[in-house]
């Protein structure tokens, strides 16, 4: 039986092909779709365990469909992408793609981020909901890593599952600076060579939600040159 159902919209065929062949041989079930209507419709009905969405797609394209797909629930969603404008793909994350890849891409570079996002996917599942267990507090902040919750000052933040990840681990080693790259294995769970600013897409998703002034920030500090920390008087 498939471990994961995957939802593969690219209208180049070739590449169709080869990532449903490669991808079933991982053992998972794939569906496809050559254009970005039918993908969408496909994720509703269906509702797949990822969906792999490439940018550029007749009649909807990836942006619209990765807008429309977060709108309605929280389903991982993967890019591809041929454009080499950073914007692009800032667009695409900032929109919620969990991820993004650069075409040409090797296919072992693309399965390890399947990979991860479905083991991410995964672990939030399997999460228990009860409140018990470690909770970490600094500055107002509580983070249950069982329950896969945060607050600030009592209220309830509303992050995604990555955000959760990068705030928690960075919470955990509290006043360590880690690089975009350490960041990208040790919480996004691969080593990525390329272009990294993904990892500051969502440093700075997180600033928007529990720094006062996410301009001037107190909790997630810039070490230039360096990477990133977290850091609390409490």
């Amino acid at each position: 039986m498939a471990r994961h159902t995957i939802l593969l919209v690219e209208d180049e065929e070739t590449l169709s092909r080869a990532l449903s062949y490669s991808l079933e041989r991982e053992g998972h079930r794939v569906l496809t779709a050559a254009d970005g209507e039918l993908g969408l419709a496909l994720a509703r009905s269906q509702r797949p365990d990822l969906v792999i969405l490439d940018l550029m797609l007749p009649k909807l394209d990836g942006l619209q469909v990765c807008r429309a797909l977060r709108a309605e629930s929280s389903i991982p969603i993967l890019m591809l992408t041929a454009r080499a404008d950073e914007v692009d793909k800032i667009v695409g994350l900032q929109l919620g793609a969990d991820d993004y890849v650069t075409k040409p891409f090797s296919m072992r570079e693309l399965l390890a981020r399947v990979a991860a996002i479905l083991r991410r996917a995964d672990l939030g599942h399997a999460a228990p909901t009860s409140h018990a267990g470690p909770v970490l507090v600094a500055d107002g902040l509580e983070v249950s890593i069982p329950a896969r919750q945060a607050k600030l000052h009592g209220a309830r933040l509303a992050l995604r599952p990555k955000e959760f990840d990068l705030l928690a681990f960075l919470l955990q080693n509290r006043g360590a600076v880690f690089s975009r790259s350490a960041l990208l294995e040790r919480v996004w769970g691969y080593d990525y060579a390329g272009d990294t600013r993904t990892v500051d897409v969502h440093i700075h998703w997180l600033r928007e939600k529990i720094e006062a002034n996410p301009a001037k920030p107190a909790r997630l500090i810039t070490s230039r040159g360096a990477g990133y920390k977290f850091e609390a008087s409490a």
